[in-house]
């Protein structure tokens, strides 16, 4: 990996412009990526929150779905929020008829686990490798990851009460994902994050 990498936003649906905004903050080369010729120019992936069903569809109509799951599983590394964290799951429960995932990490992941968009919420998170201090995370229709296998690593649990030690962080080499959105609160350090594992991917 260059020194220098480009990361490019699946920007078919959701908060596309905000994740370029924040890697722009950190001096980061990024694109938009809508066709396979544009996932070919670039080193990493982040994948957005959105709506995940319609995400899928979008992937398979564009014509990108393949190539996705072709550069993750030759080792791209991708980052996936929300949404994301559905497209990179390995399985989904409370899915759609039909709907595909990209695939990657080693994990079952519930679809609006936490409720519909009123019942969205912030609270404290505290992240493996950003530091102590816990991270304001904005969880919207988010889901949360019920299974991991064993090459994955959890990065982060929602604090109680309520739904107290759901996984809602992992990594798995160089893919990561989050329930949560980063992209809204101005704290870049989850992206930081994946700058770093960008960098150091071989």
């Amino acid at each position: 990996m260059t020194a220098a990498p480009t990361i490019g936003v699946l920007a078919l649906q959701g908060d596309v412009a905000e994740h370029v905004a924040v890697l722009e903050t950190l001096g980061v080369s990024t694109g938009k990526v809508l066709s396979p010729e544009h996932l070919d120019s670039v080193d990493a992936l982040i994948i957005p929150g959105g709506e995940s069903t319609t995400m899928s569809k979008l992937a398979r109509r564009y014509g990108l779905i393949d190539p996705l799951r072709k550069r993750v599983a030759a080792g791209m590394p991708a980052y996936g929020t929300c949404a994301g964290m559905i497209m990179l799951a390995d399985e989904i429960l409370g899915g759609t008829a039909g709907q595909e995932t990209v695939g990657g990490i080693d994990m079952t992941v519930r679809r609006n686990a936490f409720g519909r968009q009123t019942e969205s919420f912030e609270t404290g998170v505290r992240i493996d490798g950003i530091g102590d201090e816990p991270f304001d995370a904005v969880f919207i229709r988010a889901p949360w990851v019920e299974r991991v296998g064993p090459e994955v690593t959890v990065l982060g649990r929602v604090p109680g009460p309520g739904e107290a030690g759901r996984i809602v962080a992992v990594l798995q080499g160089g893919l990561m994902a989050t329930s949560f959105h980063p992209e809204l609160t101005g704290d870049t350090r989850i992206h930081r994050l994946f700058v770093d594992i960008v960098k150091g991917h071989a």
